[in-house]
Parts: structure tokens; sequence; C-alpha cells
């Protein structure tokens, strides 16, 4: 069957026809550097990192971009907070939000574009809504888009008007604007604050909505294929972008297909610093291996919201090594693979994925498949496949495992009763080892040794 994707903005799922064949050009709001990522950036990047894994598993040849928002009312006050240079701050937070990607394998994106280093593109963008009549001045304040000339808004959302979820912006307010949601595409600066030279005032700083059409306009052009964001930035972020880049552009639809994925919560409450339940991605690689945290992600459709708990990263953990034990244990077999059920699964796989990704039925899929060659057998073969899905999924862990020498020596000197039909001392060693927390598995390749 042909990949479906559930698009926001028809509200129903659609053939996947990009723009222009098998070139897909595909953005994702990238983070606000004022502080260190948490699980719920986790959460959006890890299930973008697989979605577009599997379109170039597909085939699709795809251009994936990011923006990083390096200036912002966040990251000014922050450096207030902390006695900085704002832009000083910003560079930091983006470092970490780097190492934060490389080190839960988020590998995919083609490029990462500052807003700082496209102020050209943005001032050259609100010239023309100016001269077009979509913005308007306000005097010693700012220049703001003027909703009135735009009918279509809330097009991708609905609505037209904020609520309690949505991610907004201080910069947007103002007492002088001409309609209430009418919002800011360029701040006069005040004396402390960072400024860039402008045709308006004595030095300006963007908007937070603009970076984006201004980065992808000339990336991409006025239209291209997929946007992609956490659903707190549907209103009024996106539909924003969508005003902007429209009118300006004089072409629709702006973007073909817009994906957007659930909240993270913490026990059923929507992750939130004032709440007091912000999980950095730094301190939650502290307590699981990434790999943990990527299964516990992917185990729930991009989508759907998911609940970040001791007990579902237990499960995750647990549905990890059942996987990773399998490898092991299908990379040493010599046992004939059964070719049919090799075909049946990924055929399986591949359906789930092409219905709007649907990772936890894929994921469904393997864990079958592995129940089925536990109990028929399965080797090159079967492995080869579940290293085909993790290209997708990157979750595996392929590395060999290494013991203390001690506990060797204990397992050889196991191996020797055994052979010597000792059974009493090889019973007494395996009990040993238990109990220090390590199993033994009598294959017909051998003895294996794995932790408990």
């Amino acid at each position: 069957m042909p990949l479906k994707i559930y698009n926001t903005l028809t509200r129903k799922k659609e053939a996947f026809k990009p723009r222009a064949g098998k070139k897909v050009n595909f953005f994702v709001c990238g983070p606000t550097v004022y502080d260190y990522a948490h699980i719920g950036h986790a959460k959006t990047y890890v299930q973008f990192d697989v979605i577009v894994k599997y379109l170039r598993h597909s085939g699709y040849d795809v251009f994936y971009l990011q923006n990083i928002t390096d200036i912002d009312d966040k990251i000014i006050q922050r450096a207030k907070e902390r006695k900085e240079e704002p832009i000083g701050l910003a560079r930091n937070f983006e470092k970490e939000y780097y190492k934060d990607m490389k080190d839960l394998g988020v590998d995919s994106v083609n490029k990462f574009s500052r807003a700082t280093g496209h102020i050209k593109e943005i001032i050259k963008q609100i010239q023309i809504l100016m001269d077009k009549g979509f913005a308007y001045v306000i005097e010693n304040d700012g220049i703001y888009f003027n909703l009135s000339k735009f009918p279509e808004y809330g097009k991708l959302s609905g609505r037209k008007s904020a609520e309690a979820e949505d991610a907004v912006t201080r910069i947007d307010e103002s007492i002088k604007k001409v309609n209430k949601g009418d919002f800011c595409l360029w701040k006069k600066s005040k004396k402390d604050e960072p400024s860039w030279e402008d045709p308006w005032f004595n030095g300006g700083r963007p908007g937070w909505h603009i970076e984006d059409t201004a980065i992808t306009e000339k990336e991409f052009g006025p239209q291209y294929d997929m946007h992609g964001g956490a659903r707190d930035l549907i209103f009024p972020h996106h539909e924003a972008e969508i005003a902007q880049m429209e009118s300006s552009s004089g072409k629709e639809p702006f973007v073909k297909y817009w994906l957007h994925t659930g909240f993270l919560n913490v026990k059923g409450q929507k992750m939130a610093k004032s709440l007091g339940n912000f999980i950095t991605i730094k301190d939650a690689l502290k307590r699981y291996d990434p790999k943990v945290l990527r299964l516990f992600y992917i185990s729930a459709h991009y989508r759907s919201p998911i609940d970040f708990s001791e007990n579902a990263l237990e499960q995750a953990k647990n549905s990890l090594e059942r996987l990773n034990d399998f490898m092991r244990k299908a990379r040493e077999s010599k046992e004939k693979d059964n070719e049919a059920l090799i075909k049946k699964t990924k055929e399986k796989f591949l359906k789930h994925m092409d219905d709007d990704f649907d990772t936890p039925k894929a994921l469904a899929a393997m864990f079958d498949f592995v129940k089925e060659v536990n109990k028929k057998g399965g080797s090159k073969k079967s492995y080869e496949l579940m290293l085909e899905f993790d290209k997708i999924f990157n979750v595996l862990d392929m590395k060999e495992e290494k013991f203390p020498k001690d506990i060797m020596s204990l397992v050889n000197e196991r191996e020797k009763a055994r052979k010597g039909k000792d059974y009493k001392k090889a019973d007494s060693i395996r009990e040993a080892l238990k109990k220090n927390g390590y199993l033994l598995e009598d294959t017909k390749e051998g003895v294996r040794v794995k932790k408990s």
C-alpha cells in the first residue's frame, strides 16, 4: 500500500505525494536555546528522526532542516539572570542541544539554521509584507502582521484565539495593535538587548514566527513538502508561518503536509517548569540508556501523548533486553531461518509504517517475530531482518557484552565441571553466579552469559 500521512491541515490521512517525485524538503521547528533541552523535546525529535529514517529507507531523498531560535525574550531574560551576553548563552545551550541529540542517536538532520544567521532574509520578507499591505509599524515598538488582511488565518488549527497549552511569546504583546491576534514580525530593541540594523528603527530584533519562514524560503523556496513540530506549536506559531509566507509569496499551500507530535506528560500532566515536573534530557540519560529512551518514545504513535513514568521506562528496558538477547542468540545460531516468516514480518512492518508511521504496530510485528523465531529457530537472515528494521528505529545494542575476568573464570570452571559430569559442582557455580547477578544459558553453540 502507498505511504499515507495524517495531515493536520486537512485533518485526514493522505497518500504521500511530494512536490518533486522522490525529493522531499522537510522542516521541523528546533529549540529555543535558553536552557537544557528536556524529555518532551526528546520525544518530538526522536519521533521525527524515525520518520525521516523511514522515508529514506522507502527511497525518498529527504533534506531535513531544523532552525535554532538563538534570539528571543526567554534568552534575553535568562542572560540577564545569569549576567551573561544573550548570544553567548544561546551558543552554549545550542552546543548542549547538539550533544543531547547525538547521545539520543538523532542523526538524520541535514542542516541546522540559526535565526541570527538570517537577519537579511527576515528583513527582506518583512519589507515585502509591508509593501503588500499585510504589515504595519507601531512607533517605538515594532512591526506587526495585520490579521484582518489574511482571512484564512486559523485554517490549520480550526481556531483564531489562543488556548492554555499553546506556545506563545511575550514579544507579540502590545496595547497599540490593530487586532488582538496581530503578531510581531520585528521588535525595536531596548538599549540592553541584542540589536541588528534595520530600515525602520535604530536597530531591532526578529519576532519568533518570521525566522522560520525566512529560513525555509531561503533553503526550499516559498513552498515545500513537510513541516513538523510539537502540537503546542500549531497555534499561533504555525498559523503565523502560513499567514506570513502565503501573504508574501501569493502562493498556497505554503506546506503540503503538516505533522504534529503529541505531548509528553508526567503523571498525567503536561511537563512544564511551572509544575515542577521538568526533566532535562541530560538528567534522564543519567538514569536510562539512550536506546531505552528511544524505544519508550516509539512505543507510542508520534501523534499520541505519552506518560513518562518509572514503570513505563522499566517496561521499555525489559523489552529492549528481549530484543538484544534475541539478536545475540540469532547471531550465534546455526539453525535454519523461516523464510516465509521473514517475508511476512517484513510486509507487516512496512504496512504499519506506511500507515502514518505507526511505530507501535511495527514494534509489535518485531516482537511477534522474536517470539516465533525463539520457538521455531532462526539465525543469519532473522538477524539481518532485525538489523534492517533497526536502521530506522536505532534501538538495538549490538556491542559484545564484556564480563569481568573473575566471572568468566567461574563460567569456564563450570564448563569443565559439566564436561567432567560433576553436575553438583556445575550447579553450585551456576547458583553463585546467579547471586552475583549473572545468568547462564546452555545452547547448542555453547554457554551464554547475561546479566540478570
